[in-house]
């Protein structure tokens, strides 16, 4: 049986669909956000990286660690980051969540609920600095609505990756 098996389970799946489906629901995600929605301050929650810490909570032997390169580059290319700030704070999210899983014996949906808020706070708040939003008093009023959006969806983006997940793993 090959690494990209987890389990009996998985053997059955076609292996076209293991891989490409994370990764695919991740850019989708990531290019919805360029919908035309036109507001005053940011308000439209990341998407991608909601897809993104939904798969790494929910399954973190999907991805390798170094996952929010490729995918951080294509959303700062739709988003209209400045380049490279996505790829930076993504990594930084996935490694320091490798960090977290190791140092936590057990997680319930609390403290993926918790874990994802404050990534989410901290890639916020971190890309309104790269872009030069203001000062710190600034930036938090600017994010701070989207941040509290983002975090009320990313139970929901949890429930898409579970049924995304069973779909995958189906025969």
């Amino acid at each position: 049986m090959s690494a990209l098996y987890d389990s009996v389970d998985d053997a059955y799946a076609p292996p076209r669909r293991l891989l490409i489906t994370p990764t695919l629901s991740v850019l989708l995600a990531s290019l919805l956000t360029t919908l035309p929605i036109i507001v005053n301050a940011p308000l439209l929650p990341p998407m991608g990286l909601l897809m993104l810490l939904s798969w790494r909570l929910m399954r973190s032997d999907v991805w390798p660690i170094w996952i929010g390169i490729p995918l951080g580059f294509v959303d700062d290319l739709v988003s209209g980051q400045p380049v490279g700030s996505a790829v930076a704070l993504w990594t930084i999210v996935m490694l320091s969540i490798d960090l977290v899983d190791r140092k936590i014996v057990w997680r319930d949906y609390r403290v993926d609920w918790i874990i994802g808020g404050v990534a989410l706070l901290f890639v916020l708040v971190c890309g309104a600095a790269l872009a030069r939003a203001g000062s710190l008093g600034d930036i938090v009023m600017l994010v701070g609505p989207q941040w509290i959006f983002s975090l009320f969806l990313l139970p929901l983006f949890m429930l898409l990756v579970a049924r995304l997940d069973r779909w995958r793993l189906r025969r």
